[in-house]
């Protein structure tokens, strides 16, 4: 009952940091008073495990008679623990028990912004807090440094420095631990006193920051410049339903999927600092971003295909709208197709989401369930892009100018061509940028701007559309008339105009 009290404790998020660490320090405290109390004596062996949705417990006992000859390995979820145990309870007349704990929460209380450095830096823990105690055992003094192994709860940037540290009541400190050796996914420390330990990245600015400031402002503003044309389309496809193509499902969901996505990135960058700071929700809007980004391009792709399929039947285009696949069934592979693969995804690697910028983790080639489809959906759209155009010129060479509106085709072919920027062909150049300042900004300008494209070619010069507008106008606001006098009426019924005195 105690230690499920102690869950809520955990979750208190709202106090100061003073306040945070002392109710920090009464659970460490109760905790181990209470594990203490699991340790029975025995002659040979005893080991005690239990398992919470935020702590781990194992205690492990020996007894005079005990077998063990080499190091105890002590292993929990995302931690293990190596010492000496034999050693210990032959200074303790033949018994000793070790308590090995593991928190899930604690570094909401225990915060990594109270680690004092020399240098101002970010502080992110990359690592549960574990505690280890001797409980029950009169002689507590270590024989060899213990070791322990630290799973990795986030992405460890490539500029970082690592640090095993151990708290000490108000902070977290370094002396007596050591970084042993670290990879991708663990961090192996060494320490010579038994505490509360935990594993802290600093994460220090490069002298030449990589990142333009003035680049960031631009990325800002053309996406907010982009989501008030998405609007705009958003808006105009509602007003004129009746005056688009039957097959407009697609390209309106094309426009929803990218008005999420750019307004969900765009919040999460501005207010990244806050958000990062809970791995939960850092980690739930990549999850988010990736299925939405994920189901624009299955849009794009739908949206290619149809395109072809217009182009390839231009002489009929009319009376060939109604073949097209029924936008019930477009819903289900615009949504189900990437919330499938967003599913699976996080089901093979649950912790791959929340990096630095809250987004996919680079490692474990995680990144490939958004490279992956997303590669080829846009190698299939450009090769239909390809074909539209040849398709386009042979169709378009062999009608007869004389029954043909030069302005019309002229009108087509350009719209065409912005085909290629809201299919998303552009975002090819992602995968070129490496470092190229004008790559960067052609990647962002054309990316950010395919709600201002899809406005141009589907709102701007949609004839139709411009008429409904036009209407629209005219009925609210209706042409000025001047009012009619007695005199003009008389005028128009043949009667003699009275002069001016």
């Amino acid at each position: 009952m105690v230690l499920n009290a102690q869950e809520q404790l955990l979750k208190i998020e709202t106090l100061g940091t003073d306040e945070l660490a002392s109710y920090g320090n009464t659970v460490l405290t109760r905790t181990e008073k209470l594990v203490s109390k699991l340790v029975k004596p025995t002659e040979t062996t005893d080991s005690v495990n239990i398992s919470m949705n935020s702590l781990d417990v194992q205690v492990f006992a020996v007894g005079p008679k005990a077998s063990l000859k080499e190091i105890l390995q002590l292993s929990l979820n995302n931690a293990q623990m190596d010492i000496d145990l034999i050693q210990i309870s032959m200074n303790n007349n033949g018994s000793a028990a070790v308590a090995f704990m593991s928190f899930t929460n604690m570094p909401s209380m225990l915060q990594p912004s109270v680690f004092k450095t020399a240098t101002n830096t970010l502080k992110t823990m990359v690592s549960n807090v574990v505690s280890a105690t001797l409980p029950k055992t009169t002689n507590i003094q270590l024989t060899t440094p213990v070791n322990f192994t630290l799973k990795h709860t986030a992405e460890i940037s490539p500029n970082s420095v690592l640090s095993c540290v151990y708290w000490n009541k108000t902070e977290w400190v370094v002396d007596g631990c050591s970084l042993l050796q670290t990879n991708s996914s663990h961090s192996l420390c060494s320490c010579v006193h038994l505490s509360t330990f935990a594993l802290i990245m600093q994460t220090n600015p490069p002298k030449g920051d990589d990142r333009d400031p003035l680049l960031d402002l631009l990325n800002t503003l053309a996406v907010a410049v982009g989501l008030v044309f998405l609007s705009l389309a958003l808006l105009t496809f509602a007003l004129c339903r009746q005056h688009l193509r039957v097959n407009a499902a697609p390209l309106i969901n094309l426009c929803i999927s990218l008005f999420l996505a750019h307004l969900l990135f765009l919040l999460t960058q501005t207010f990244l600092q806050y958000i990062r700071t809970n791995q939960l929700l850092c980690a739930v809007l990549a999850g988010v971003l990736h299925f939405l980004f994920l189901s624009a391009f299955v849009w794009m792709f739908i949206e290619a295909v149809l395109l072809f399929l217009s182009v390839k039947n231009l002489k009929k285009i009319r009376s060939k709208q109604k073949e097209m696949l029924a936008w019930k069934y477009l819903l289900v592979i615009g949504y189900v197709i990437p919330l499938t693969v967003v599913g699976v995804s996080a089901g093979l690697v649950p912790d791959g989401y929340g990096s630095q910028q809250c987004w996919i983790k680079t490692d474990k080639n995680f990144v490939w369930s958004f490279l992956g489809p997303v590669s080829f959906i846009l190698t299939f759209n450009l090769i239909l892009f390809i074909i539209i155009i040849l398709t386009l010129r042979t169709t378009l060479a062999g009608r007869n100018t004389e029954h043909s509106k030069i302005k019309e085709i002229k009108t087509l072919v350009f719209k065409t061509l912005i085909q290629i920027v809201i299919l998303g062909c552009p975002w090819i150049l992602g995968f070129f940028v490496n470092g190229s300042k004008v790559l960067e900004i052609l990647f962002l300008f054309l990316n950010s701007q395919q709600g201002t494209f899809i406005f141009l070619v589907h709102c701007v010069f949609n004839h139709e559309v411009r008429l409904q507008y036009r209407k629209c106008l005219t009925t609210l606001c209706p042409p000025f008339k001047p009012p009619t006098t007695t005199d003009d009426q008389n005028r128009r019924k043949g009667a003699p105009r009275l002069q001016p005195l």
